[in-house]
């Protein structure tokens, strides 16, 4: 009997490669249109318990003391939910957040996403400060900036938002979890 040069079973060569598939820029963004959505309820509640806590009857009262506190509360929300692999509206869009070799990533380097994200806003942020700008001058400004820093992701090899890089993370496609 002549041997076989058959190869042995197991995993395909493609299968890893599978799993670390960078999802098309439209569904980031509609998670991150979404997840802003999702925010809203995080604001709502955190707002409600800051301003009771403080006894602040005046929205512009404690003003800069509420916008530190909810820097905090989205900083524990999403360094919790990407250290766990996805939030909510990564899951609905079947994304994962992970480290460069797919696996996933600690807190620390959630924590360290999560600084480098405000690069989605503060830039813009810090550039109208000194101007009396109204609030459709601003949304433009912001949206614009948004846009730019979405499409920079084209000149990444992997296509990966430029935050993503420097964090040394990566957003992969996930396949949704049997229900």
């Amino acid at each position: 009997m002549v041997a076989e040069n058959r190869p042995k079973p197991g995993p395909e060569p493609h299968a890893m490669q599978n799993e670390l598939i960078t999802p098309s820029l439209w569904r980031r963004m509609a998670s991150w249109m979404y997840e802003g959505l999702l925010l809203f309820g995080v604001v709502f509640i955190a707002g409600y318990l800051f301003g009771t806590l403080s006894q602040t009857r005046n929205a512009m009262d404690n003003r800069h003391a509420l916008q530190a506190f909810l820097f905090v509360v989205f900083g524990i929300y999403f360094v919790w939910f990407w250290a766990k692999g996805q939030t909510l509206a990564m899951k609905t869009w079947n994304i994962r957040v992970v480290d460069r070799h797919g696996m996933p990533i600690t807190q620390k380097r959630a924590l360290g996403r999560y600084i480098l994200s405000w690069l989605w806003l503060l830039p813009p942020l810090v550039a109208i400060a000194p101007f009396q700008l109204s609030g459709p001058e601003t949304a433009v400004i912001l949206i614009g900036w948004v846009a730019v820093w979405a499409l920079l992701a084209r000149f990444h090899p992997q296509g990966q938002f430029w935050h993503d890089v420097w964090a040394g993370t990566r957003l992969v496609h996930s396949l949704p979890l049997s229900r």
